[in-house]
């Protein structure tokens, strides 16, 4: 049976779902899976601290295993995603080109949309080709106070000088 784990972060109550091996699922909000357990194990209690941590900015990288699941090509855009370091930026454009689809900007965006664990895998680093803050599962606030915290100027809805955005 999947657990889930609920904790206080910055940007609010953040869950994780986990399925005993994986992190499955991040979501904003204290709003839980009906199907899933509430309890804490060591992957939720390992992803809590991972995401504290990178709230404290003690972190870039994170090991916590993750099994989100999706179709082929959203796990393929979102293996892309992972490759995107921390405090910088890539277009939906930059995405589709890194997977070979020129042509796939609006099915990015769609997979984007649909990442099951925002945080973990960087959704959040992916902009529009001007720059601006598109959509993002847990509010456009957050997405700009991810940014901000990797030290990714953002002004009026849009990335700013000293980001990367290829």
């Amino acid at each position: 049976m999947a657990a889930f784990y609920i904790f206080d972060a910055p940007v609010g109550p953040i869950g994780i779902l986990e399925d005993g091996c994986a992190v499955t699922g991040v979501w904003f909000g204290s709003n839980p899976p009906p199907d899933a357990e509430r309890k804490e194990t060591e992957i939720s209690r390992c992803a809590a601290l991972q995401l504290r941590e990178y709230f404290a900015g003690k972190r870039r990288v994170f090991t916590v295993p993750l099994a989100p699941a999706g179709t082929p090509f959203q796990r393929c855009v979102w293996s892309r995603l992972l490759t995107i370091p921390y405090g910088e930026t890539r277009s939906y454009g930059d995405v589709a080109r890194g997977i070979g689809n020129t042509r796939a900007c609006r099915a990015v965006g769609m997979a984007n949309h649909r990442n099951p664990v925002p945080i973990f895998i960087p959704c959040h680093r992916v902009v529009g080709a001007d720059g601006s803050l598109t959509g993002y599962g847990g509010g456009i606030r957050i997405k700009e106070t991810l940014l901000r915290l990797e030290g990714i100027p953002v002004t009026d809805g849009k990335i700013g000088k000293g980001s990367t955005s290829c």
